[in-house]
């Protein structure tokens, strides 16, 4: 197997479990993310992320191939740099890349011949041959003779229990030498890599998988609501749908959609597609009908309280990141929720075994531990976000009144103190 250096630039939810993988099958790794703070946490072999303990931090640094870096000077120590910067919208909805240019622009002094130049980020098709490949080329040196360029989207699942490994790599190149220099990298710590024929056809690939799920979620959204007039539990159809043993993918409804990809990438195709005179009317109303579901299900809690007005009114909120057993609050929808519950005027509080501190509009949420007190002082307990390590039987023990949006509390419960989205 060869073995190459490699720099990872951003140590967040994809990069620092990239830069581990390759560590472990034994090449050298410089992890390297301007935040210092993510820095120091590493080299105390603390971890800020959900899938990686304190300990898996300090087997990383054990193996003495893994060294983590503030600096980019790094960047000219490796044969590959692969860059897992986050790639967010801004606030008209358009790809905001500030800090992908930022990482391009800042790995250019220190690029070296023949270095390969890997993107995982989430972005629009055209984003490595427009946009990075010509400040790659700024430096004189060009791109597939002097330096490689290839496209490999992160599909990493925080939470799932997915082995990184596994997930297959799908890789796409500038040129065949360079889908074939990224394929060699790949290979050695993936299990299964699939080649597609370019840059573009890769790119699109990522967003292609996310748009499919952000369209088949707001699916299921929609028919939440008729599903509640028609008096039918829709989780209880979806159940018997999924025995059906092929054509069917079950997906859930929920208050909405968060993350970063999900809510994201079907607006990165969205926003190139109108570049082209073109539209995609299956996104733009998954889109709405998504945004719309957060202020629903503020609805349906003024209907459990049996209250045209939220004023005043005590809400514990349970779970507040975007999905459950992870730390991450990247698009949450349960941030929306409470920013319409304060709108409104509800004294607002959380729990979440995953989080501390939330802020909301500038102002700070409190924290309140989940005790059998507390979730009886409050007028309404709301599910947001259903992590596996909550004591689920103590809220529906104690509860006044319970929104569960997740589905996590058992049906027909004879307390009539619950209710579903």
């Amino acid at each position: 197997m060869p073995l190459y250096r490699l720099g990872v630039i951003g140590l967040g939810y994809v990069g620092l479990p990239l830069a581990s993988l390759f560590a472990k099958v034994g090449h050298q790794v410089y992890g390297i993310d301007i935040d210092v703070n993510k820095i120091s946490l590493l080299r105390s072999h603390v971890s800020y992320l959900s899938d990686m303990t304190d300990a898996d931090v300090r087997a990383l640094f054990d193996t003495g191939r893994f060294h983590a870096e503030s600096s980019f000077e790094a960047a000219s120590q490796v044969d590959v740099i692969v860059l897992c910067v986050p790639t967010p919208l801004d606030r008209n909805g358009s790809p905001d890349l500030t800090f992908l240019l930022g990482a391009v622009h800042s790995i250019v002094p220190h690029l070296q011949q023949s270095q390969l130049i890997v993107l995982e980020s989430s972005t629009y098709p055209g984003t490595c041959e427009e946009l990075v490949k010509p400040i790659l080329e700024s430096t004189g040196k060009v791109v597939g003779r002097d330096l490689h360029l290839a496209y490999s989207p992160e599909r990493i699942d925080p939470g799932s229990g997915w082995e990184l490994h596994r997930i297959p790599k799908v890789v796409g190149g500038y040129t065949p030498a360079c889908t074939e220099f990224a394929r060699s990298v790949y290979d050695t710590a993936f299990d299964q890599t699939v080649v597609v024929s370019s840059l573009k056809t890769a790119e699109i690939t990522k967003l292609l998988e996310n748009s499919q799920r952000f369209v088949n979620i707001s699916l299921m959204n929609s028919m939440l609501k008729v599903a509640r007039k028609l008096n039918v539990s829709l989780w209880e159809a979806i159940r018997a749908a999924s025995t059906k043993p092929f054509g069917f993918t079950p997906y859930y409804p929920g208050p909405g959609i968060g993350g970063h990809c999900i809510p994201v990438d079907p607006l990165y195709l969205l926003w190139k597609a109108r570049e082209h005179e073109l539209d995609l009317p299956f996104i733009e109303l998954s889109r709405q009908t998504n945004e719309g579901m957060p202020q629903y299900a503020v609805g349906r809690l003024r209907e459990a309280l049996g209250s045209a007005s939220l004023e005043h009114a005590s809400v514990l909120v349970i779970g507040v990141t975007y999905k459950k057993d992870v730390n991450d609050l990247r698009e949450s929808s349960a941030l929306k929720v409470i920013s319409l519950l304060r709108e409104e005027g509800a004294d607002v509080s959380f729990y979440d075994p995953y989080i501390r501190d939330v802020n909301v509009g500038g102002s700070d949420i409190p924290f309140a531990p989940l005790t059998a007190d507390n979730v009886k002082a409050a007028d309404c307990v709301v599910i947001l976000t259903d992590h596996s390590n909550v004591p689920y039987d103590l809220i529906a023990e104690h509860a006044t009144v319970v929104l569960d949006t997740r589905h996590v509390l058992p049906a027909g419960s004879d307390r009539g103190n619950v209710n579903y989205l």
